[in-house]
């Protein structure tokens, strides 16, 4: 098999910035499709984009009595659309503007008989440009994208095994278009307090129903301008008192800014098991987030061996 080089891939956020904020707003446009066309679920689950065995997908998206699929495909570098009526359309991942992928994409849903109407108002993203407007993005690197997606391959079925020791309320592994990251998020089942909103970019109403319980979250982002690096992150909402300071996976930190601990993605990769230390990251966060919020524990959690024991039956 691949050695840890080669399956955790080398990420700099330096090296890929323009196609990653045109990658960001590509994803938007068909988030927002989904988000359109979804029945509401609770924390905004019927948002997200899913890791696949290609890229990143939308999953089955009702429309009347059929199914639609939209597929960022980054081995073949284009985007499918596919209903259960048998139609399929792609269109090409290569260097365009943002406008002119959006009314590519108007223009293959249409091809395949699906109609939809979006918010063209980018979310989460600093001076948003309305998607029909937007000229100023328009980088794609394949190779780039397809080393990102290979890296949220990996995290994805990290991120999975460590969903799997929880018996409570837990989020699948999603990855959020607004934000631009792929997360997993463990609920301990109590309200918590109103959220103060101020997501540049996001409604109050959304953040505060998001928000609505208290959680332990994980996730990763490949960089932005803002913090230009590739790294994984954990935070507990609201933040119990002595969080930050509870002792956590040897080489990462609590940002104060971020509010939240910070494992930088080259520490994992470069590591001599990869996969331990991530799930160590985030076991280790979690029992911060919930011993010094008074999580029922024993109540919550399963062992980590039961979905193994499981798979034998």
């Amino acid at each position: 098999m691949d050695d840890a080089a080669a399956i955790w891939p080398d990420l700099p956020f330096s090296s890929w910035r323009d196609t990653a904020a045109t990658l960001q707003l590509w994803t938007q446009i068909v988030g927002k499709v989904r988000l359109t066309l979804t029945p509401w679920v609770n924390h905004g689950w019927q948002v997200p984009l899913y890791v696949t065995a290609r890229g990143l997908g939308a999953s089955p998206i009702p429309v009347g009595n059929e199914i639609l699929e939209i597929e960022f495909d980054f081995i073949s570098h284009h985007l499918a659309a596919r209903t259960s009526r048998g139609e399929e359309r792609t269109l090409p991942l290569a260097p365009q503007t943002v406008a002119d992928f959006y009314r590519a994409v108007i223009d293959l849903l249409n091809g395949v008989g699906m109609t939809v109407a979006i918010n063209e108002m980018p979310n989460e993203v600093p001076n948003p440009i309305r998607f029909s407007q937007d000229r100023t993005h328009a980088a794609y690197d394949a190779v780039a994208a397809y080393r990102f997606w290979r890296a949220l391959v990996q995290v994805d079925r990290i991120f999975k095994l460590f969903r799997s020791g929880f018996l409570g309320k837990v989020s699948p592994v999603h990855f959020f278009w607004g934000s631009f990251d792929l997360a997993v998020t463990r609920f301990s089942g109590q309200p918590a307090p109103l959220h103060p909103g101020g997501v540049p970019g996001l409604p109050d109403a959304v953040t505060r129903e998001a928000y609505s319980h208290e959680v332990s979250s994980a996730g990763f982002w490949p960089g932005s301008e803002a913090f230009p690096r590739a790294a994984f992150y954990s935070y507990a909402y609201p933040e119990p008192e002595g969080f930050r300071d509870r002792p956590v996976t040897a080489g990462a930190h609590y940002d104060t800014t971020l509010g939240e601990f910070i494992l930088p993605y080259d520490t994992v990769r470069t590591a001599a098991d990869p996969d331990a230390m991530l799930l160590d990251f985030l076991s280790t966060t979690y029992a911060a987030a919930a011993e010094t919020g008074g999580w029922d524990r024993a109540a919550l959690e399963c062992p980590m061996g039961v979905p193994a024991r499981v798979r034998r039956l």
